[in-house]
């Protein structure tokens, strides 16, 4: 298989694109790199088309791996025609090479070995020839052994028959034609084993071709078999499938094998084939359902990693309880912890005038911008105490609803109390839920990416696939802002490209031991950074403080060179990306020709385009270019809502079957696929993200099971 020509054909890309990026990865590129500084190489592919550029490249070469095994196996046996060879080297999937393996595999002992061993092959083959004046029956008389069982010409007939079974079943083409088929014409059929209601009501009594089944449905049908709660099976129109096997084995007369070969084809179908093919079945619409599922997940974790931070504002955090009391952190600009304290407005205690007072005065002393409220127990009822609260104040403040799943599992890691040793496992997870609206992206790190909770049914899922996606999604997310070398933490500086834990730990310990960073070239002195993993980093990383301007940029040290020299050639000194006098910079670009200068300089035009970008804006965060969070100032309650309200909503979670939004109702309303767009949508992704700020308007609102159902103002 000529992989590269596979891959290109697959991904719509050019065959050089693929053969560049291929090249890259075996040298031992990262993605991000590549994706950012090879540009020229690949033709701009990105990192989400490099990743998955990588995963088919890994798959394709474990099938030629397979393929190799499969090939010296059937050898082995003496039995590798030129044919074979051919049948072998066109199999496109993995299947259709098991498929052709089938017959050669050692195979336990079948009905089928124990007829051959009766010595009932030769009667097999009578039967298959199908010829006309050969009474059958009678023939099977002359293949009677008492010693193998075979007592009549009954047992002889129904062992041949087994023979043929067999047969039918280990042909690969009728095997790809009876999936094919099934995928095509069949159903997955769903019955409840239980009387009692549950989440799963929907698939009590449920039928769905396979081939449109969409992924949330699927999933959700293997988790109700999984919990018992439901009998799954595919069906079939079987009459078909016999239709073809018949035709493909059964001759156009009529003689005495024809029943018995009719009859053996039928069973081959049944106990053979029908099993195996539909479990394959399954598994295809599992595996294709997870893999959607994931690539969901990630494009939701991504999106959510890629929030803007709220920049320069002290922050209250607001983390809700019960009998044990609302946790209260505050937590400066910079991150510091100011002050904590806890306060009982919520039921059983109910002490509000109490709560107000402590809490105003913490405002006051502190300056507090915004009061950040996790959206977990007993939140509404803080909400509204918080919204009641700040009407009350003399200095503006706003609050914000913000999403504390991990939060908890942040605050019981060995991370959370070696940063915050003085505090306990509440207090942690109150000042985590701070940060988190400060720099999204420097505290979610910190957190397994599955307990974040802006994916489905991801216990589900198979955990390798899940974990190596996330992780690189937040490689991409974190190198793609980048990291100041100086005060990024070991948990950021591990997800950087080019960096595992050791080295993050490395760069740590350098800049509390012997010097904080002056220069980006100093990662060289750290232990464990050599020229390979500088060369795949340096990129990434960010002095502010460095004299070298370029250093609080994205431009690689490669391209140093260049990017002085095109200021020199449009007039410009290295003084003016200090000071930011690089308006006309595009313009001049322009003028004299991308091309032109692009050949002057040695570099290619990306390269080009993005030195310019980023002399334009020393230490830019890509994220503050995107839409802020919204903070309110006033609370409601799901119970005041009513039909055809609109509302400014912020997007929490994204499925296939829809997006949920937090429109500040303590609930999040759902807008169905349907109600996304005035257009056909296939996915919800393909209309909006985790982070969107979107308009809706309220639909239908269920309050006895908190639902409301909302459509997207286009």
């Amino acid at each position: 298989m000529d992989i590269i020509a596979k891959i290109a054909e697959e991904l719509k890309i050019k065959r050089t694109q693929v053969e560049a990026a291929v090249g890259l990865i075996d040298e031992g590129n990262t993605i991000p790199f590549i994706a950012r500084y090879r540009k020229e190489a690949t033709g701009s592919l990105d990192d989400e088309k490099l990743r998955e550029l990588g995963e088919k490249l890994e798959f394709y070469r474990a099938l030629d791996a397979r393929r190799a095994d499969v090939t010296r196996l059937i050898d082995e046996q003496g039995k590798l025609t030129e044919e074979l060879v051919n049948a072998i080297e066109n199999a496109q999937t993995l299947s259709e090479l098991e498929d052709i393996y089938r017959p050669y595999r050692p195979k336990r002992r079948t009905r089928a070995s124990i007829a051959a061993e009766a010595g009932l092959t030769p009667l097999a083959e009578l039967m298959l020839e199908q010829k006309k004046g050969v009474d059958i029956a009678a023939e099977a008389e002359n293949y009677l052994n008492p010693e193998k069982k075979i007592n009549t010409a009954e047992d002889a007939l129904n062992g041949a028959k087994d023979i043929i079974a067999e047969r039918v079943s280990d042909n690969a083409d009728f095997r790809k034609w009876i999936r094919e088929y099934t995928y095509k014409h069949g159903n997955l059929v769903s019955k409840a084993k239980t009387e009692e209601d549950s989440v799963y009501r929907l698939y009590y009594d449920y039928s769905e071709p396979l081939s449109k089944m969409p992924s949330h449905r699927v999933l959700a049908v293997d988790r109700g078999e999984k919990e018992g709660v439901l009998s799954v099976k595919v069906e079939v129109e079987k009459d078909k499938v016999f239709d073809y096997l018949r035709g493909q084995m059964l001759t156009a007369r009529e003689c005495s094998a024809t029943e018995y070969v009719r009859e053996a084809t039928d069973d081959a179908y049944e106990r053979l084939i029908a099993p195996s093919v539909q479990t394959e079945m399954r598994n295809t619409i599992t595996d294709n359902a997870q893999e959607q599922a994931i690539r969901v997940f990630g494009e939701n974790l991504k999106n959510l990693l890629m929030l803007p931070p709220v920049r320069n504002k002290v922050v209250m955090v607001f983390d809700p309880a019960y009998r044990t009391g609302c946790k209260i952190a505050i937590v400066d600009e910079f991150g510091d912890v100011l002050d904590t304290t806890v306060v009982y407005p919520t039921p059983p205690q109910n002490k509000q005038e109490e709560a107000k007072a402590k809490l105003k005065a913490l405002i006051n002393k502190h300056k507090v911008d915004i009061i950040s409220i996790g959206n977990g127990t007993a939140s509404k009822e803080s909400e509204i105490f918080v919204a009641g609260m700040i009407k009350e104040l003399d200095r503006e403040v706003s609050y914000i609803m913000t999403n504390e799943a991990g939060a908890s599992v942040y605050s019981a890691s060995k991370l959370a109390s070696e940063e915050f040793p003085q505090f306990d496992v509440s207090l942690r997870s109150a000042v985590s839920i701070a940060r988190r609206l400060q720099d999204p992206l420097a505290e979610l790190v910190k957190i397994d990416p599955k307990a974040i909770g802006v994916g489905q049914y991801q216990h589900d899922m198979e955990q390798k696939a899940l974990d190596n996606s996330l992780a690189g999604v937040v490689e991409s997310c974190v190198s793609g802002v980048g990291a100041d070398l100086n005060t990024a933490s070991v948990s950021l500086l591990s997800h950087i490209a080019g960096i595992n834990s050791k080295i993050a730990k490395s760069i740590y310990e350098y800049r509390t031991t012997v010097s904080r960073f002056k220069t980006r070239s100093e990662l060289l002195k750290v232990k464990g950074i050599g020229e390979k993993a500088y060369k795949q980093c340096v990129g990434f990383l960010r002095v502010p403080e460095s004299r070298e301007v370029l250093d609080n940029t994205a431009v690689h040290p490669e391209s140093y060179e260049a990017a002085y020299s095109l200021l020199k050639l449009l007039g410009y000194t290295r003084e003016d990306v200090s000071e930011r006098k690089l308006f006309e910079l595009p313009k001049k670009v322009e003028e004299k020709g991308e091309a032109k200068i692009a050949s002057e300089l040695g570099i290619g035009v990306p390269t080009l385009n993005d030195i310019v970008s980023e002399l334009l804006k020393p230490g830019r965060d890509p994220r503050d270019e995107l839409p802020p969070q919204i903070l309110r100032t006033d609370a409601m309650d799901i119970s005041s809502l009513k039909t055809g309200m609109e509302f400014v909503g912020t997007v929490r979670n994204v499925a296939d079957f829809g997006a949920f939004v937090d429109i500040g109702v303590h609930q999040d309303g759902l807008v169905h696929i349907s109600k996304l767009s005035n257009r056909f949508v296939k996915r919800a992704s393909d209309v909006v993200k985790v982070g969107d700020i979107i308009k809706v308007r309220v639909i239908d609102v269920d309050v006895a099971k908190k639902r409301i159902s909302l459509e997207k103002i286009n």
